[in-house]
């Protein structure tokens, strides 16, 4: 899954994939969520396994909270509520629980973010939720597989981007919302702290919530971004084990495995479009 999803906010203007060796067979789909997937076949030996994915593209974020002239406004939304009849059948599977919490620990950190009285707006919660985990919590880059637990990740005060997605994930599903997981790159203009994005170089993950009127809104508690900027979407699903970047099966003895190297680099491209909206390159 390396190909950006394409919508309103992002359009490709030219996507190559080069693989080496080249496949035997090679064939595109989409997945249940319309992510654009891509299956390779391969015959015979080979010392390396490389894909190269070059991607141009058009990206033209809005404020998540966006009235018709662009300009941000405040969001409506209260807590409790629930989903209309229409929309709760599709986002069902969405507000469900997918991590164990026994003893109520990620109940309890998402409700500090209720007022203690009367309603609480969705726009402050969500916001406040995600500038949370940017402050609270210590960005540790993992090169294991998978996440942790929203359980460990409360615990130790410490995950990567994906961790700090699944715990949001979490805490926004325990108070009725529907929540996905989003795999993509950030643009980030240097590395370090200094630059102001964390998560560059690698892909990067991040959170998309469900709000009638507004859709599916994108949070990044990594880096307390609200809405898309510097984000570019490749794939969501419900779990961040059904958005794996690349995957797969070799044969040949265990000893022949070295290692694996990622890396990816996200660079605005120039100016294009009447309305002179930023390309994006990676």
């Amino acid at each position: 899954m390396l190909r950006p999803r394409e919508s309103f906010d992002q359009r490709i203007l030219s996507c190559d994939l080069i693989i080496t060796p080249q496949p035997s067979r090679l064939r595109s789909m989409h997945d249940v969520f319309g992510n654009c997937v891509g299956v390779a076949d391969f015959d015979g030996p080979a010392r390396e396994l490389a894909f190269d994915s070059r991607v141009r593209l058009d990206h033209t974020p809005l404020p998540a909270f966006a009235g018709v002239d662009g300009e941000i406004e405040v969001y409506g939304g209260t807590l409790p509520f629930d989903y209309g009849p229409e929309d709760l059948p599709d986002l069902h599977l969405s507000m469900q629980r997918h991590w164990p919490d026994p003893a109520g620990v990620v109940d309890a950190w998402a409700r500090r973010f209720l007022r203690p009285t009367g309603r609480t707006r969705l726009q402050a919660l969500l916001s406040d939720m995600t500038q949370a985990i940017y402050a609270d919590f210590g960005y540790r880059r993992r090169l294991e597989r998978g996440t942790q637990t929203p359980l460990e990740t409360l615990a130790l005060g410490t995950g990567s981007c994906r961790d700090y997605a699944v715990l949001m994930m979490e805490a926004v599903r325990s108070l009725g919302l529907a929540a996905r997981f989003v795999s993509g790159y950030i643009y980030s203009p240097y590395e370090g702290p200094a630059s102001g994005r964390i998560g560059g170089g690698h892909t990067h993950a991040w959170v998309n919530v469900y709000l009638p009127s507004c859709g599916w809104v994108e949070f990044d508690p990594t880096n307390g971004l609200v809405g898309n900027s510097d984000l570019v979407r490749v794939a969501v699903a419900r779990d961040p084990r059904q958005v794996t970047p690349l995957h797969g099966t070799w044969s040949g003895p265990a000893t022949d495995y070295l290692g694996m190297e990622v890396d990816v680099s996200v660079e605005v491209d120039g100016w294009v479009g009447a309305d002179r909206e930023p390309a994006m390159a990676g």
